[in-house]
């Protein structure tokens, strides 16, 4: 239980990339008031929280409405993880997701696509489908993942002060890579499993 635990909220850390989203969060946030930033940051949060629950809770139905199988949803999330982890690997000048935002930013970018995004919402809908027993196991990872995003971009600011804009290009690097590996143990598992069903 608790090995499950630990390996559902680290792959959701991984997923949602707090550290990964410091640049984004300090960025959209510069014409936002000081006073104001912690309030947007956790409203933002609890929307993506809300997002991630829901997908957790409705993923298998959604699956089942629009026909699609936990290997299809296996293979499309870890195609989706390779790439937004080369992207942390390699970054472009406008970060992983672009930051065209103006004035105070509401769902868009932080809460959707930089929190819960399409990995991290494929990630919930496909731990959910193999694990539909542990639902309330995952709700305390998806819960943790967000008290983690909260504390760390709470303080985003303080934390590219401490360790700089390349230390938080190397955290994000090196969450990538990790990521990477688990994008591709997500593709192989839905390619292993699609070459069993044609047998």
């Amino acid at each position: 239980m608790f090995a499950e635990l630990l390996s559902a909220t680290v792959l959701l850390i991984l997923v949602t990339d707090p550290f990964g989203n410091v640049p984004l969060v300090v960025a959209a946030l510069r014409e936002v008031p000081p006073e104001r930033r912690l309030r947007v940051v956790v409203r933002e949060c609890l929307i993506a929280y809300f997002l991630l629950l829901v997908f957790l809770f409705g993923g298998k139905a959604f699956l089942e409405l629009m026909h699609l199988s936990e290997t299809s949803v296996s293979i499309a999330g870890g195609v989706i993880l390779f790439l937004i982890a080369l992207k942390m690997v390699f970054p472009s000048p406008g970060g992983v997701f672009g930051d065209g935002a103006v004035g105070e930013p509401f769902i868009v970018p932080l809460a959707i696509p930089a929190i819960a995004g399409p990995s991290a919402l494929a990630t919930v809908m496909l731990l959910a489908s193999r694990s539909p027993g542990s639902l309330g196991m995952l709700v305390i990872a998806v819960s943790i993942t967000m008290a983690i995003s909260v504390v760390v971009l709470a303080g985003a600011d303080r934390v590219q002060r401490v360790i700089g804009e390349h230390g938080v290009l190397a955290v994000e690097r090196l969450m990538g890579l990790v990521l990477t590996a688990l994008a591709v143990e997500m593709l192989l598992s839905g390619i292993r499993t699609f070459v069993t069903q044609l047998r």
